[in-house]
């Protein structure tokens, strides 16, 4: 009975926590701004790097958790954009957790970095691994044109005025619940907006980030399996609904995962984990719908070092 009582609480705790982050994302996605992104965000944020999406997911465990990947997209096109991403988290001492996350991102002319800093609250629920998780990230974004890549007058007037506009600040805000199996979560990219009214984003970034996974946990060859439903409002698009399954093999020495998205791509990898220490992971996009015919899919690389885990 008590066993009972304790999943139907939960059960009713979740619910409400999913219902008011809904009805937040939907009060405020028509005025909040995003960060500059593509209309892809790098395939690592989905199972690898949570952090990527979400400032709550910074120390969510134990130890120092390192990590770089490198991005190509279009490939067979000058310009093309190649994206590289590095985040450090780890968890604090006394429920806090923190992490800086770096972004930069050239595309033809453009090159933007973004530098943020993370802290995240984990607040224990109960005696099972339930646990709620409230995340802040400050960033700078910088956006220069690189005078290099200009095919013409490179001393144009306004060439030089947007490379002297302000760099811009902006905050993310995150939420989620986990246990053992569930993970619940969402998140907002840009709340700077929501105060301001000024906009100094591009179309293709998220609005706001929500997503749900159970883990699995199979006795046998495959030791966990994680089906995982994503929910993106992104800019000047439609929003996007990304469907993932990640699998991990042998007590994940190597996992598998896969991710449709309803931009009408797809994404595959494979990845193995050395040690308990160091993941290497291969992912490929295929195009999105309407771009297939023109450029091809693009590739990406992941890393992470895990240390000083108990």
């Amino acid at each position: 009975m008590r066993f009972s009582s304790g999943i139907r609480f939960y059960s009713k705790y979740i619910s409400l926590l999913v219902l008011a982050m809904a009805g937040f994302l939907a009060g405020g996605a028509q005025s909040l701004s995003n960060t500059p992104a593509l209309l892809e965000p790098s395939a690592t944020q989905y199972f690898q790097n949570q952090y990527l999406a979400n400032p709550a997911m910074a120390g969510i465990d134990s130890g120092l958790h390192l990590n770089a990947a490198y991005r190509r997209q279009m490939n067979g096109i000058d310009g093309a954009p190649i994206s590289k991403f590095f985040t450090a988290d780890g968890y604090i001492g006394a429920r806090v957790g923190g992490g800086v996350h770096i972004f930069n991102d050239q595309a033809g002319l453009m090159n933007r970095t973004r530098v943020a800093l993370s802290y995240a609250y984990h607040l224990p629920l109960g005696d099972r691994g339930q646990t709620l998780h409230l995340g802040l990230s400050l960033a700078m974004n910088f956006q220069r044109i690189d005078y290099k890549a200009v095919n013409g007058d490179g001393s144009d007037p306004s060439i030089g005025a947007f490379n002297r506009r302000d760099n811009y600040f902006e905050g993310e805000f995150g939420m989620a619940y986990t246990n053992t199996h569930w993970n619940i979560q969402g998140s907002l990219p840009n709340i700077r907006t929501l105060f301001t009214g000024d906009n100094k984003a591009v179309d293709g970034g998220t609005i706001y980030f929500t997503a749900i996974s159970y883990k699995f946990l199979p006795e046998g060859a495959i030791s966990s399996i994680i089906p995982k439903v994503c929910y993106r409002g992104v800019r000047g698009y439609d929003n996007i609904f990304d469907f993932g399954l990640h699998a991990g093999f042998l007590h994940e020495v190597a996992n598998v995962m896969a991710l449709y998205h309803t931009s009408g791509s797809f994404t595959g990898g494979l990845g193995v984990n050395i040690l308990q220490t160091v993941t290497l992971q291969a992912m490929y996009t295929t195009q999105t719908n309407g771009m297939k015919t023109y450029v091809d899919g693009g590739y990406e690389i992941g890393l992470t070092v895990n240390l000083f885990r108990r």
